[in-house]
């Protein structure tokens, strides 16, 4: 054999070792998934199998009695969420638009930078700060404003009545959407920048301001991609679990004021899993296998409608 032939041969055998080692750790990452989702599945049996779907809809947690629901932990979640998605987006949306149309050369990048570092501190952090700091800013100015005013009106009032205790539902959103201003905003800039020059530079041609090119260039080829980038936060505020759990107020408790303390599904768990058994666990792991499938869904959905900004 001669010496390329022997080079060849090697040259074969590390190629078909190193896509075997690839090809293991593809199947090792949806084995796992699988794994989880048939742990959650089997764990979460027991609860469903003598409540069935009822305990998705019943307003019930009492460990005593071992009688459980998801109501709550589930309104919470959504609750929070979106209370972070709506104060997070318009944020996020003017981070982007300045970053990629207004801002000067040299602003551009230690402004992306200091984004970045906000999307890199510890969820911990962020609801020590929450509590410590927010929290009693909220029970002192905030939440006496906005009963003042919001609470007053015939619709909206209801859901911003009183407790003022700093910690609930509405603190727990405001905390949340901190935390993902960065991860949409950075989506938002990626989804901007993949707009045409030519598609701006012939509306700023045409004598188009800032703001039309926004508007009517920038908006409508990238709607689909901010739309998903949106829900990629909304994924990330659904699975949130510290942060929540230092300023929710972790009540088991449905209450129509946003500022009465609540409970997700995260926080839920957080705080009882080390102390649960039996009927206790399984409904814990039932809510975790609720949270998956929403997250899933949400996260799925968000995939798409990116990939379907990229076949474009």
């Amino acid at each position: 054999m001669s010496f390329n032939s022997t080079q060849t041969v090697k040259k074969n055998g590390f190629d078909a070792v190193f896509k075997n080692l690839t090809l293991l750790n593809a199947w090792l990452v949806l084995l796992i998934v699988i794994a989880i989702i048939g742990s959650l599945v089997y764990s979460a049996s027991d609860t469903f199998t003598k409540q069935g779907v009822q305990f998705l809809w019943r307003n019930v947690w009492d460990v005593g009695a071992n009688e459980y629901g998801a109501l709550g932990p589930i309104v919470g979640t959504l609750l929070t969420a979106g209370i972070a998605i709506v104060l997070a987006l318009p944020v996020s949306f003017g981070i982007a638009i300045f970053l990629t149309e207004l801002s000067p050369a040299w602003l551009r990048r230690p402004l992306a930078t200091a984004i970045e570092l906000l999307a890199a501190i510890p969820s911990i952090i962020y609801g020590m700060w929450g509590l410590f700091v927010l929290a009693p800013l909220f029970a002192q100015y905030v939440q006496p404003f906005l009963i003042a005013t919001l609470g007053q009106l015939p619709l909206i009032g209801p859901f911003f009545a009183a407790p003022v205790l700093g910690v609930g539902v509405f603190t727990a959103g405001v905390v949340l959407s901190i935390m993902i201003v960065p991860f949409i905003s950075s989506v938002l800039r990626d989804v901007f920048e993949l707009v045409p020059p030519m598609l701006k530079e012939s509306a700023y041609g045409l004598g188009s301001t800032t703001w039309e090119v926004v508007r009517y260039v920038v908006i409508p080829y990238t709607r689909i991609g901010a739309v998903g980038g949106t829900i990629l936060g909304l994924g990330r505020a659904l699975g949130e679990t510290m942060a929540v759990t230092f300023v929710i107020g972790n009540a088991h408790d449905l209450n129509q004021s946003l500022f009465a303390p609540g409970n997700s599904i995260a926080s839920t768990i957080a705080n009882e899993f080390a102390e649960a058994s039996d009927a206790h666990l399984s409904a814990l792991l039932s809510l975790a296998l609720v949270l998956f499938l929403i997250t899933t869904v949400v996260l799925s959905l968000a995939k798409l409608l990116l990939l379907r900004l990229e076949a474009k």
